[in-house]
């Protein structure tokens, strides 16, 4: 790898994961806003596993949840980040790990869900990239291997987060959305029609998810910040 793609790299990583690189700062606060809501909206109920995912690609939905990840194991959680998308996979790219063996190889039995695990730089955040890109993930994903492994992991894990294709592209993020416990979708200010959120939400209904609520990301608070905001279905 060049040196100036290894900066590149890099420097997109550090804007990724805010929360890690600049925790001080106000979206940092945001996303613990986003934290604080989630855990908030299950008071009575069980939340364990959360599905983050969008509309349509492009609205944030992998930075979402890799920082939901790193502030929910800033508050001393137990937090596995599943790479659920296995058509565009990003999360090795942000926390810059391999991509050689991850969850399509446990789904296929080919490594044991502890052997594809990979610890980060965030204490207590742990992720399973997508591995190799598989020529059926809506089958994989919802796959009687698919129940065993959340199972597992969740006998592991305070929160096991997923990140998803978006919803209108294929059915992938539906099939993930009904074994969850709850589903945040990430909407972009300014890019988001209102139409595909709407059609987004009723395919999620559809599937029989729980919505938590929707994320509003690129919204100008002032010239010089973006703030993140968390409503409730």
């Amino acid at each position: 790898m060049s040196r100036k793609l290894h900066k590149t790299i890099n420097h997109l990583t550090q804007r990724s994961l805010i929360t890690h690189n600049n925790p001080k700062s106000p979206v940092s606060e945001q996303y613990r806003s986003i934290r604080t809501n989630i855990q908030f909206s299950a008071i009575d109920t069980r939340l364990q596993t959360i599905l983050v995912t969008s509309s349509v690609s492009g609205e944030g939905k992998s930075t979402t949840v890799a920082n939901l990840g790193v502030v929910l194991a800033q508050q001393g959680k137990r937090v596995l980040l599943i790479d659920g998308d296995l058509r565009k996979p990003t999360v090795h790219y942000t926390f810059m790990v391999s991509n050689i063996h991850g969850l399509t190889n446990v789904l296929t039995r080919q490594t044991s869900l502890e052997g594809a695990v990979v610890k980060t730089d965030v204490d207590g955040l742990d992720v399973l990239t997508s591995g190799p890109i598989p020529p059926n993930p809506s089958e994989l994903l919802n796959s009687k291997a698919m129940e065993v492994l959340m199972e597992e992991a969740m006998s592991k894990y305070d929160y096991v987060l997923f990140d998803s294709p978006p919803v209108l592209a294929v059915t992938d993020a539906q099939v993930l959305a009904n074994r969850c416990d709850g589903v945040v979708l990430v909407t972009s200010s300014g890019k988001t029609e209102k139409e595909a959120a709407m059609k987004g939400k009723e395919l999620l209904d559809h599937a029989q998810a729980k919505i938590l609520g929707v994320v509003l990301n690129q919204k100008e608070a002032n010239e010089n910040s973006y703030y993140y905001y968390y409503g409730a279905n």
